[in-house]
């Protein structure tokens, strides 16, 4: 599928997020990216062979504040 050089990462590489985009579509909330992922704003991936990662965002507890 992708035709950059050097080739953008596989869908089933650790790094499957690096590859360019092929579409963008913030107001729906994914992006298609040229490794063939569907990749969510909310960090959840659905791979080319229909295997889902979970969203994966950092959770950063450590800078949560509550109002006194």
């Amino acid at each position: 599928m992708c035709q950059h050089q050097p080739p953008c990462p596989t869908a089933d590489s650790a790094d499957r997020e690096a590859a360019l985009l092929a579409a963008s579509h913030p107001e729906q909330g994914w992006s298609l990216l040229c490794n063939g992922v569907l990749l969510f704003e909310d960090t959840g991936e659905l791979l080319p062979d229909g295997r889902i990662i979970a969203p994966h965002r950092p959770l950063g507890t450590d800078r949560v504040m509550t109002a006194a």
